[in-house]
Protein backbone atom coordinates (compact mmCIF):
# COMPACT_ATOMS: atom_id res chain seq x y z
CA UNK A 1 0.00 0.00 0.00
CA UNK A 2 1.50 3.42 -0.88
CA UNK A 3 2.36 5.95 1.47
CA UNK A 4 1.30 9.68 0.87
CA UNK A 5 4.10 11.73 1.68
CA UNK A 6 2.91 14.98 3.35
CA UNK A 7 5.05 18.13 2.47
CA UNK A 8 5.92 19.77 5.37
CA UNK A 9 6.90 23.43 3.97
CA UNK A 10 2.62 23.51 3.37
CA UNK A 11 2.11 22.56 6.57
CA UNK A 12 1.02 25.76 9.14
CA UNK A 13 1.86 23.99 12.62
CA UNK A 14 0.17 25.89 15.80
CA UNK A 15 3.25 27.37 17.86
CA UNK A 16 3.51 29.65 20.90
CA UNK A 17 6.80 31.62 22.24
CA UNK A 18 7.77 33.52 25.23
CA UNK A 19 9.70 36.14 25.08
CA UNK A 20 10.90 36.46 29.47
CA UNK A 21 12.32 40.19 30.18
CA UNK A 22 14.53 40.57 33.22
CA UNK A 23 14.62 44.16 34.75
CA UNK A 24 12.00 45.35 32.57
CA UNK A 25 12.08 49.08 34.41
CA UNK A 26 15.97 49.45 34.76
CA UNK A 27 18.30 47.48 31.88
CA UNK A 28 15.84 45.02 30.28
CA UNK A 29 17.45 41.77 28.79
CA UNK A 30 15.83 39.19 27.12
CA UNK A 31 16.63 35.35 27.20
CA UNK A 32 17.63 33.41 23.77
CA UNK A 33 19.44 30.91 22.74
CA UNK A 34 20.67 29.81 19.53
CA UNK A 35 19.17 27.29 17.06
CA UNK A 36 22.00 24.16 15.98
CA UNK A 37 23.71 25.06 12.27
CA UNK A 38 22.01 21.21 11.14
CA UNK A 39 18.17 22.94 12.16
CA UNK A 40 15.60 22.66 9.24
CA UNK A 41 13.72 25.72 10.72
CA UNK A 42 16.82 28.86 11.08
CA UNK A 43 19.77 27.32 11.92
CA UNK A 44 22.48 29.12 13.91
CA UNK A 45 19.64 31.97 14.17
CA UNK A 46 19.19 33.35 17.87
CA UNK A 47 15.73 33.24 19.25
CA UNK A 48 12.90 32.88 21.52
CA UNK A 49 12.20 29.62 23.40
CA UNK A 50 9.29 28.09 21.79
CA UNK A 51 8.05 25.44 19.30
CA UNK A 52 4.87 24.00 18.16
CA UNK A 53 1.96 22.72 20.26
CA UNK A 54 1.61 18.96 20.81
CA UNK A 55 -1.36 16.54 21.37
CA UNK A 56 -0.26 16.03 24.56
CA UNK A 57 -0.46 20.22 25.67
CA UNK A 58 -4.22 19.81 24.93
CA UNK A 59 -6.76 18.79 28.59
CA UNK A 60 -3.77 20.18 30.99
CA UNK A 61 -4.81 20.66 34.18
CA UNK A 62 -3.17 24.65 33.85
CA UNK A 63 -3.29 26.31 37.50
CA UNK A 64 -5.21 28.72 36.30
CA UNK A 65 -6.26 29.72 32.49
CA UNK A 66 -4.82 32.54 32.18
CA UNK A 67 -5.97 36.49 31.95
CA UNK A 68 -8.61 38.77 29.69
CA UNK A 69 -8.52 40.22 27.01
CA UNK A 70 -5.32 37.43 25.91
CA UNK A 71 -7.79 34.21 26.57
CA UNK A 72 -10.16 35.67 23.62
CA UNK A 73 -7.53 37.01 21.17
CA UNK A 74 -5.79 33.27 21.26
CA UNK A 75 -9.30 32.42 20.07
CA UNK A 76 -9.37 35.21 17.25
CA UNK A 77 -9.41 33.86 13.44
CA UNK A 78 -8.15 30.42 15.07
CA UNK A 79 -9.32 26.98 15.70
CA UNK A 80 -11.70 26.18 18.19
CA UNK A 81 -10.50 25.82 21.62
CA UNK A 82 -6.85 26.28 20.69
CA UNK A 83 -6.07 28.91 23.63
CA UNK A 84 -5.30 26.80 26.36
CA UNK A 85 -3.12 24.28 24.44
CA UNK A 86 -0.93 27.51 22.88
CA UNK A 87 -1.02 28.78 27.02
CA UNK A 88 0.69 25.25 27.50
CA UNK A 89 2.89 24.59 24.86
CA UNK A 90 4.52 27.83 25.84
CA UNK A 91 5.02 27.02 29.15
CA UNK A 92 6.45 23.32 28.30
CA UNK A 93 8.86 24.75 25.45
CA UNK A 94 10.19 27.20 27.73
CA UNK A 95 10.51 24.55 30.51
CA UNK A 96 12.34 21.93 27.41
CA UNK A 97 14.63 24.64 26.45
CA UNK A 98 15.38 26.49 28.89
CA UNK A 99 14.88 24.67 32.02
CA UNK A 100 12.82 27.57 33.51
CA UNK A 101 9.14 26.89 35.02
CA UNK A 102 5.98 29.34 34.80
CA UNK A 103 3.84 27.45 36.99
CA UNK A 104 2.04 27.01 40.43
CA UNK A 105 2.99 24.12 43.47
CA UNK A 106 1.31 21.43 42.98
CA UNK A 107 -0.05 17.64 42.59
CA UNK A 108 -1.01 16.80 38.85
CA UNK A 109 -4.67 14.77 39.21
CA UNK A 110 -3.37 12.33 36.76
CA UNK A 111 -0.27 11.18 35.52
CA UNK A 112 1.25 13.59 33.25
CA UNK A 113 1.75 12.85 29.58
CA UNK A 114 5.83 11.77 28.54
CA UNK A 115 6.51 15.50 27.85
CA UNK A 116 5.38 16.91 30.63
CA UNK A 117 6.59 14.25 33.43
CA UNK A 118 10.13 16.63 34.20
CA UNK A 119 7.92 19.16 34.78
CA UNK A 120 5.49 17.50 37.41
CA UNK A 121 8.29 15.54 39.01
CA UNK A 122 9.69 19.80 39.60
CA UNK A 123 6.50 19.79 41.94
CA UNK A 124 4.28 22.29 39.74
CA UNK A 125 1.38 22.53 37.63
CA UNK A 126 1.79 24.47 34.48
CA UNK A 127 0.54 28.20 35.02
CA UNK A 128 0.02 30.95 32.65
CA UNK A 129 -0.31 33.62 34.84
CA UNK A 130 1.73 36.87 33.98
CA UNK A 131 1.62 35.44 30.29
CA UNK A 132 0.50 38.55 27.78
CA UNK A 133 -0.22 37.76 24.39
CA UNK A 134 1.62 40.30 21.96
CA UNK A 135 2.03 39.32 18.62
CA UNK A 136 1.03 37.01 16.04
CA UNK A 137 2.32 35.69 12.89
CA UNK A 138 2.30 33.13 10.15
CA UNK A 139 5.66 31.73 8.67
CA UNK A 140 5.15 33.08 4.81
CA UNK A 141 5.23 29.99 2.07
CA UNK A 142 8.06 28.78 0.72
CA UNK A 143 9.91 27.82 3.96
CA UNK A 144 11.34 24.64 5.14
CA UNK A 145 9.08 24.45 7.82
CA UNK A 146 5.50 26.66 8.82
CA UNK A 147 3.97 27.89 12.19
CA UNK A 148 1.41 30.22 13.04
CA UNK A 149 3.18 31.40 16.11
CA UNK A 150 1.65 33.36 19.14
CA UNK A 151 4.20 35.27 21.08
CA UNK A 152 3.62 35.49 24.61
CA UNK A 153 5.82 38.26 27.03
CA UNK A 154 6.42 37.74 30.90
CA UNK A 155 8.34 39.67 33.33
CA UNK A 156 11.23 36.84 34.80
CA UNK A 157 10.16 37.68 38.03
CA UNK A 158 7.31 35.41 37.37
CA UNK A 159 9.54 32.10 36.78
CA UNK A 160 9.89 29.57 39.87
CA UNK A 161 13.37 28.69 38.94
CA UNK A 162 16.71 30.43 39.26
CA UNK A 163 16.95 32.58 36.50
CA UNK A 164 20.73 31.91 35.59
CA UNK A 165 20.23 28.10 35.95
CA UNK A 166 20.06 26.36 32.79
CA UNK A 167 21.02 22.83 33.87
CA UNK A 168 17.59 21.36 32.92
CA UNK A 169 17.47 22.63 29.64
CA UNK A 170 17.54 19.94 26.43
CA UNK A 171 20.12 20.76 23.84
CA UNK A 172 17.88 22.61 21.26
CA UNK A 173 19.61 25.32 21.90
CA UNK A 174 22.55 26.62 22.74
CA UNK A 175 24.63 29.78 24.37
CA UNK A 176 21.37 30.35 26.43
CA UNK A 177 21.62 33.84 27.88
CA UNK A 178 19.83 37.29 28.83
CA UNK A 179 20.83 39.69 26.00
CA UNK A 180 20.26 43.83 26.82
CA UNK A 181 18.01 45.02 24.83
CA UNK A 182 20.75 47.58 23.89
CA UNK A 183 23.28 44.79 22.97
CA UNK A 184 20.39 42.61 20.63
CA UNK A 185 20.80 43.61 17.11
CA UNK A 186 24.63 42.24 17.65
CA UNK A 187 23.01 38.60 17.10
CA UNK A 188 21.89 37.19 14.48
CA UNK A 189 18.04 37.28 14.74
CA UNK A 190 15.15 35.94 11.97
CA UNK A 191 13.37 39.04 10.91
CA UNK A 192 10.15 38.04 13.03
CA UNK A 193 12.13 37.60 15.65
CA UNK A 194 13.53 42.12 15.09
CA UNK A 195 9.92 42.71 14.68
CA UNK A 196 8.59 41.60 18.24
CA UNK A 197 11.39 42.76 20.25
CA UNK A 198 11.16 45.70 18.51
CA UNK A 199 7.15 45.69 19.19
CA UNK A 200 7.65 45.04 23.06
CA UNK A 201 10.38 47.64 23.77
CA UNK A 202 8.54 50.48 22.37
CA UNK A 203 5.95 49.66 25.30
CA UNK A 204 8.94 48.77 28.25
CA UNK A 205 8.77 48.66 31.25
CA UNK A 206 4.90 48.09 30.57
CA UNK A 207 4.69 43.97 30.09
CA UNK A 208 0.95 43.64 30.25
CA UNK A 209 -1.55 42.81 27.00
CA UNK A 210 -1.55 45.70 24.91
CA UNK A 211 -4.16 47.28 23.40
CA UNK A 212 -4.23 44.87 20.23
CA UNK A 213 -2.34 42.31 18.97
CA UNK A 214 0.09 42.63 15.61
CA UNK A 215 -0.61 39.88 13.38
CA UNK A 216 1.34 39.08 10.01
CA UNK A 217 -1.32 36.61 8.51
CA UNK A 218 0.76 35.31 5.89
CA UNK A 219 -1.50 32.41 3.72
CA UNK A 220 -1.93 30.81 0.45
CA UNK A 221 -4.18 34.08 -0.69
CA UNK A 222 -2.81 37.18 0.51
CA UNK A 223 -0.22 38.66 2.84
CA UNK A 224 -2.09 40.83 5.73
CA UNK A 225 -0.94 42.95 8.88
CA UNK A 226 -4.09 43.07 10.90
CA UNK A 227 -4.90 43.73 14.40
CA UNK A 228 -6.42 41.39 17.10
CA UNK A 229 -8.92 43.01 19.19
CA UNK A 230 -11.70 44.72 17.00
CA UNK A 231 -9.55 46.88 15.34
CA UNK A 232 -9.64 46.94 10.99
CA UNK A 233 -6.82 45.67 8.93
CA UNK A 234 -4.03 47.54 8.12
CA UNK A 235 -2.11 48.71 4.61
Amino acid sequence: MATETIDKSKVIRDAATVVLIRDADTKPRVLMGQRGAKAAFMPNKFVFPGGAVDKADHGLPLGDKGAEPCRTRLGEDAKDGIGPALLAAAIRELFEETGQILGTPGDWPTAPPPTWEGFARAGYLPSPDGLAFVFRAITPPGRSRRFDARFFVADAARIKTDPDDFSRAEDELSHLQWIPLSDVRDFDLPFITQVVLAEIAGRLPDLDAPASVPYFKNDEEESLFIRLGGQSPLA
